[in-house]
């Protein structure tokens, strides 16, 4: 049956760091496409109102995307504005009066997690719950137990087709053509499996440090913010079965089914790194043992994939901010084994460019039969007017797609593969900014062939 579009869209933290960079700009292209035709509610506390919030949008477009006059009024004309405190009921009752006749809104909790118990109970006891979808941004818990137990109280307000939980990766293009590229190109299929797959390994590497975020940062660290997340997306879309069909439902199946045969984090498995700084930055607690690196090695216990190392590293203040994946393949025996001085690869790169390269061993020059490694490289050309994550995400969710968002079986599977791990206390290795991580990585989490390391001249933030 097809979704019901939301007939209002209703934002809270409208006044927020995340909706000046990204959710301003997004919801003015969606006007723009004529995706976004309905009343626009931005919540906040604080002294606002809002003429101050149609400035601050005009400010925010302004800065991160291509103001145009006539698009603008467009924009700020379904614009409107609610003060007042998250925990107290009359602030929901004027959202309540400020949604008019809208008997399906969207309510996108763009907000710190710990408000959304309270503001989940006042949808529900205000009646802004009634036939209403919720997005909630990540992080979706902080480790399995709290996860599990914002799902229920989510659940217990809405129904599961209603909960759209936001991680803007699965947006971008590139990320969602990794599963594209597998499944339409039937010379891969055959060779996408243990028996010739040596190893997979993907690197997402910023070469900044943690950027005024240490209250956020210090308890949360490299593994919470974006492997247990954006990385292990990745990871289920490079591994996932082919989906019995193309919906939703068939296609997120297939996904945790894979977090479902990942043998959960050991010790031996990760190493974890701290650059040298990172204690003197702002908010950082004392002594913190954060990490703000991390190498992780993974096996699928799958028929597909059963004893194939998977290893996943990263990091901040690394020498490039670049995220690429490296497929290695196993060396067939023949009579030219002896020559062949280094395995066939793929290597796709999802940023700050677009990359998909064939690494084939072709003759070296001279008379003596020996080989070198080459690539055949192709750079697809971005489409024109292409959709930003957070436009396609929103897009979505208003109309009742949950193809690109996390189902809470997801999200519970992906915390169970991390929580041991993190519930203990594990060494933090320093390194130096600039570099690849701790020196003890070579040592400890090695994928055959050692790490690919990324080399970019154009930097582009993938956050």
């Amino acid at each position: 049956m097809a979704q019901v579009s939301s007939d209002a869209l209703v934002f809270y933290g409208a006044t927020g760091d995340l909706a000046f960079k990204k959710i301003f700009p997004a919801l003015y292209l969606m006007v723009k496409r004529g995706h976004l035709q309905v009343p626009i509610i931005g919540v906040a506390r604080g002294d606002y109102d809002l003429e101050k919030l149609k400035q601050r949008a005009k400010e925010s477009i302004q800065k991160y995307g291509k103001f145009e006059d006539p698009i603008f009024e467009q924009f700020i004309s379904r614009l409107a504005f609610v003060g007042g405190d998250y925990t107290d009921p009359e602030t929901f009752l004027r959202i309540r009066q400020a949604l008019g006749s809208a008997k399906h809104p969207t309510h996108y909790l763009a907000i710190p997690p710990s408000l959304f118990p309270s503001i989940i109970q006042q949808l529900d006891q205000s009646g802004c719950a009634k036939g209403a979808r919720i997005i909630v941004e990540k992080p979706f818990g902080t480790d399995y137990a709290s996860a599990k137990q914002l799902n229920r109280l989510l659940l217990s307000k809405f129904s599961e087709s209603s909960v759209y939980r936001i991680d803007h990766y699965l947006g971008k293009r590139p990320v969602n053509n990794l599963v594209f590229f597998r499944f339409v190109n039937s010379l891969l299929e055959p060779v996408w499996n243990k028996h010739h797959i040596e190893s997979m390994q993907i690197n997402m590497a910023e070469d900044f440090g943690i950027q005024s975020r240490g209250a956020f940062y210090d308890v949360t660290g490299a593994i919470r913010d974006v492997i247990q997340n954006h990385l292990f997306q990745i990871l289920c879309n490079l591994t996932m079965e082919p989906p019995k069909s193309l919906d939703s439902e068939s296609i997120r199946d297939e996904k945790v089914r894979v977090l479902k045969a990942i043998t959960p984090l050991k010790a031996q498995d990760v190493v974890k790194g701290q650059y040298f700084g990172y204690l003197q930055e702002k908010a950082v607690k004392e002594h913190s043992k954060t990490e703000t690196f991390a190498a992780l090695r993974l096996h699928i216990n799958s028929p597909r994939w059963e004893g194939v190392p998977f290893y996943i590293r990263a990091g901040k203040h690394l020498p490039v901010t670049c995220t690429e994946i490296l497929v290695r393949f196993k060396h067939l025996p023949s009579a030219y084994s002896s020559i062949a001085s280094q395995p066939n690869h793929i290597r796709f790169r999802i940023s700050p460019d677009v990359t998909v390269a064939f690494g084939m061993l072709i003759m070296a020059q001279g008379e003596n039969m020996a080989s070198v490694l080459s690539e055949v490289q192709g750079n697809p050309t971005p489409f024109p007017n292409e959709k930003d994550a957070y436009e396609r995400v929103l897009t979505d969710a208003m109309a009742g797609d949950p193809t690109h968002f996390a189902r809470q079986d997801y999200v519970e599977e992906a915390w169970k593969l991390v929580d041991e791990y993190l519930s203990a206390d594990h060494p933090v290795f320093d390194y130096e900014p600039g570099t690849w991580g701790p020196e003890s990585v070579n040592e400890l989490i090695c994928p055959p062939g050692g790490w690919n390391n990324p080399s970019v001249t154009k930097k582009e933030s993938w956050k």
